[in-house]
């Protein structure tokens, strides 16, 4: 069964259209969910909206927007004005530009979703922009309005499809000078910066998402099969506490040169002292 799609429209460059349908690429909704109980009847609560004031629950039709302007000071904004605010949709993905497939900092990167064809008379032009898009090696740039806010969207070609991600905007990325600020220069040389070399050398690799596993879900699903069971609940393993050690001992053991020397120092040790064995027996 074909999954729903969450949006659909045309992806247009320049006089070139075609129908699509982007469908969500990630989703955390096979997640173990929970919901909220009375402990003492086993009913779901609900939630409300209380007035901080008088302490009386607010209905729906009662509650309106509000921008904070100072302490306890609001504008009010009515559901129509709000809705004003919301771009006009053309349902249309248009291009706007090109870019270098590495050229855009994945920071910038927020939900990826896939786009297919959604009609079968505008697979062509599908197929046309996404081996384009293979051959120069480059991603669209893309703007259209989605689920109610004008977005921008990075397309790329992937297998016989195109994987378009959201992108924040530049408002929304924090500067990364402030996160970094009181991290010292420092330049790393010599044998230290050898072993992390050669550590990392011994570790590379491919990325498998299947080897990646989500061990919180993990244990949430034991433990909610032992309460159904009527088993003992599985005991938490404690986390293993680290020892401080020397960095260049630390890289040194990494990268098994610590235990080629400790293993070099043991045979030269048994060698001093079987030579003057073979003395005394000559």
């Amino acid at each position: 069964m074909a999954p729903r799609a969450n949006w659909k429209g045309y992806l247009k460059v320049a006089e070139l259209s075609c129908p699509v349908a982007l469908y969500t690429a990630a989703s955390t909704s096979d997640r173990i969910a929970f919901h909220t109980l009375n402990r003492a009847t086993g009913h779901r609560v609900q939630r409300q909206f209380i007035d901080t004031d008088s302490g009386k629950p607010v209905e729906k039709e009662d509650q309106v927007k509000g921008y904070e302007v100072g302490a306890n000071d609001y504008i009010v904004l009515e559901p129509d004005e709000v809705a004003s605010a919301v771009p006009e949709s053309d349902k249309t993905l248009s291009v706007e530009a090109f870019v270098a497939c590495d050229d855009l900092d994945d920071i910038y990167f927020d939900k990826p979703y896939y786009l297919a064809p959604s009609d079968k008379h505008g697979e062509e032009a599908f197929a046309l922009i996404r081996e384009a898009l293979k051959a120069k090696e480059v991603a669209a740039l893309a703007q259209t309005v989605l689920f109610r806010r004008a977005r921008t969207l990075l397309i790329r070609a992937a297998g016989n499809g195109l994987v378009a991600n959201t992108l924040h905007f530049d408002y929304e990325v924090r500067s990364a000078k402030d996160a970094f600020s009181d991290v010292p220069e420092m330049k790393i040389k010599g044998e230290m910066l050898d072993l992390a070399r050669h550590i990392i050398e011994t570790k590379r690799g491919t990325f498998d998402p299947s080897q990646y596993k989500d061990r919180y879900e993990a244990a949430l699903a034991e433990l909610v099969k032992a309460k159904l069971e009527g088993k003992p609940i599985p005991a938490k393993k404690a986390a293993k506490s680290e020892k401080v050690v020397d960095l260049m001992e630390a890289l040194r053991e990494s990268a098994g040169v610590g235990k080629k020397q400790a293993s070099t120092k043991k045979s030269s040790a048994r060698k001093t002292k079987a030579e003057p064995a073979r003395r005394k027996a000559s």
